[in-house]
């Protein structure tokens, strides 16, 4: 649940920068581009992000965690970078506007979906039980 959360909350924060960006900055062609960036990041990075590291939690033997314990430090070292990257990109201007806003736009929305899909499969573990939702993943 709380990787659910954080992802999801990022998600929206990153979306929120991207949709204020296009303000200026919408076009069937800025569109596109973002539901590329959107597939390439669900596909290549948050959709299997969210299936290892389910995996991972699923197999530790206690029932209670330490809540950063939803990622490996790897994990963090990268959401470090890329907040770090990104955050730095914005603040430099080295990106038009319509770059941030293909891009957050994209990125946001994958990222916003693997807060739901850590949140639906705390779900589905607590409705059906560990051991039935675990045979399912």
């Amino acid at each position: 649940m709380a990787a659910g959360i954080i992802w999801g909350f990022a998600g929206i924060n990153i979306l929120r920068i991207g949709i204020l960006a296009y303000r200026q900055n919408w076009s069937v062609r800025n569109a596109l581009i973002s539901l590329a960036v959107f597939a390439v990041f669900r596909a290549m990075v948050f959709g299997k992000l969210v299936k290892k590291h389910t995996a991972r939690i699923m197999n530790y033997t206690e029932e209670k965690q330490f809540i950063l314990k939803f990622f490996d430090v790897k994990s963090f070292c990268i959401m470090a970078f890329m907040m770090s990257f990104g955050i730095g990109i914005r603040m430099s201007g080295i990106w038009p506007d319509s770059w941030i806003a293909v891009f957050y736009t994209g990125l946001g929305t994958a990222l916003f979906l693997a807060g739901t899909g850590f949140i639906s499969r705390y779900i589905k573990v607590h409705s059906l039980g560990r051991r039935s939702a675990a045979a399912e993943m």
